[in-house]
C-alpha cells in the first residue's frame, strides 16, 4: 500500500461498540476504512473478560494494521503486547498510567482516558501520554458530543501540547463540531457501527465535512 499523506486537520478515531461480534464488526471496519482517510481503531474491553477480549481483539487488530489504521488496545497491557498493537489505552488512573508508560511506551503508545475535570486531566497530562481522551466509551448516545467534553477538548488543544481525541456524538455531523474545538482527533463509533448505517459512505461524509470545516493545524518547523 502506498502510504498517504495524513490531511492537516481533525482526524477520525474509530472506536469499537459495545457488544461488537468480530465477524460482523471485522466487516464493517473494513467497509469503514474504505470509506477514506482513519488515524486509528480504540478497542475498549468493555465488561468481557481477558480471554473472550482477547480472542476478540485478535481478529480486528490486523484488519486495522493491514491497512494502516494503527489499533490500540484497551485494558490489559499484556493483552496488548501479546497482540503486537501499536498502542494501549489506560482508564485506571495516574498510577496505572505511570505503571503503562514505564513498562511500555518504548515498545508502543500509551494513551489515557478517563479525565473529568481540568485537574483530572492535569494530573494525567504529568506522565506525559502520547493522546488524552475525553469522553467515556459507549456513552455517544445523543446526536451531539457531550458539553464537558468539548469544553475539556477546547481547554486542552488551546493549554497542552499532548494530542486529544474528543468523543463525537451519534451523527456524522458532531465530528465536525469536534473539529471546530481545535482537537486533533474526533472519536467515532455509533456514528458509523450503528444497525443500518452504510460505514464506507458515513467515512466519506465525515472526511468531506472536515475537509470543508476543520481548522487546518500549523504545520511544524
Amino acid at each position: 500500500m502506498i502510504a498517504k499523506t495524513p490531511p492537516n486537520r481533525c482526524r477520525i478515531v474509530l472506536i469499537a461498540p459495545p457488544g461488537a461480534n468480530a465477524g460482523d464488526f471485522g466487516r464493517k471496519l473494513s467497509d469503514a476504512i474504505s470509506g477514506g482517510d482513519v488515524a486509528s481503531l480504540i478497542l475498549p474491553p468493555y465488561k468481557l473478560d481477558d480471554v473472550a477480549f482477547q480472542a476478540f481483539a485478535e481478529r480486528i487488530v490486523p484488519l486495522a494494521q493491514e491497512s494502516d489504521v494503527a489499533a490500540v488496545v484497551g485494558g490489559d497491557s499484556r493483552i496488548a503486547a501479546r497482540l503486537r498493537a501499536d498502542g494501549i489505552h489506560v482508564e485506571g488512573g495516574k498510577g496505572a498510567l505511570a505503571d503503562v508508560i514505564d513498562r511500555m511506551q518504548d515498545k508502543m503508545m500509551v494513551g489515557v482516558g478517563g479525565a473529568k475535570t481540568r485537574d483530572d486531566a492535569l494530573a494525567l497530562g504529568e506522565e506525559r501520554p502520547d493522546y488524552m481522551f475525553f469522553g467515556r466509551f459507549g456513552y455517544d448516545t445523543q446526536p451531539e458530543p457531550h458539553h464537558r467534553n468539548l469544553a475539556l477538548g477546547r481547554w486542552w488543544a488551546e493549554m497542552i501540547e499532548i494530542p486529544c481525541i474528543v468523543l463525537a456524538g451519534s451523527s456524522v455531523e458532531s465530528a465536525a463540531t469536534v473539529a471546530a474545538t481545535g482537537a486533533e482527533f474526533a472519536g467515532l463509533s455509533t456514528a458509523i457501527f450503528a444497525d443500518g448505517v452504510d460505514a464506507a459512505e458515513a467515512i466519506a461524509r465525515v472526511n468531506r465535512l472536515l475537509d470543508e470545516s476543520a481548522p487546518r493545524f500549523e504545520d511544524e518547523p
